[in-house]
């Protein structure tokens, strides 16, 4: 049996890369969320449309994003629209756009369930004030809507956040990426997971922590 010695100060040597490359992760998944919310929002109203068309597309499009590999979404959007011409986006920026709109699909059904779930005395309570429709969706359903789904989206953000390890097949470099770079240099293969993973189980822990402090604050009495 062959025995492995540690050497951790090869991970305290790269520190300020894992927490750059963790900070970059972050900021990879709460942009993606921001983008999503807006995205799922729109298509979430287009699912509940009158029209036919529109809703049928809303399906469609939440359907081929939730049943598609997001590894695979990266790759198309990275390698496969330049080959139709579209060259502005940057590995980051591609990787930000496929994460939304992957985020989007699951976002547009959590506020779809969140807007059936709506409690009628709100919507009743607004007209009966004199609110216009368009003042009862601004002032009264979304934000209530946005409260009842403080879970669900909760949980998308900290799922996104483990998603960005992905960003690490397009050379993003993400703690997976940075991970596996100092490993390559380094040959430390234990040393350099067991951080990546720790990193990443401490910090979804911490988010969850916190936004489960915001749901409690921000919870709808039924």
């Amino acid at each position: 049996m062959i025995a492995y010695n540690f050497n951790w100060d090869v991970i305290w040597r790269n520190w300020d890369a894992f927490l750059l490359a963790l900070a970059l992760g972050l900021g990879l998944a709460v942009v993606s969320l921001l983008i999503g919310t807006v995205l799922g929002l729109i298509l979430a109203y287009a699912r509940m449309s009158p029209w036919r068309v529109i809703s049928w597309t809303a399906w469609c499009y939440v359907e081929i994003i939730r049943n598609t590999p997001l590894l695979l979404l990266i790759f198309f959007v990275y390698f496969g629209l330049p080959e139709i011409g579209i060259y502005a986006l940057d590995k980051i920026e591609s990787f930000i756009l496929t994460l939304s709109a992957y985020a989007a699909a699951y976002m547009c059904e959590i506020f779809r369930s969140g807007l059936a779930s709506m409690p009628r005395a709100y919507g009743e309570g607004a007209k009966a004030i004199g609110l216009r429709p368009w003042q009862r969706q601004r002032f009264v359903v979304i934000p209530v809507m946005f409260r009842i789904t403080l879970p669900a989206i909760s949980n998308n953000l900290i799922s996104l956040f483990k998603d960005t390890s992905l960003a690490a097949a397009i050379a993003v470099p993400e703690l997976t990426f940075t991970a596996r770079q100092i490993n390559a240099n380094t040959f430390r293969v234990i040393e350099c997971w067991v951080t990546a993973s720790a990193l990443y189980l401490v910090t979804a822990y911490l988010i969850a922590i916190l936004l489960r402090r915001v749901e409690a604050r921000y919870a709808v009495v039924r």
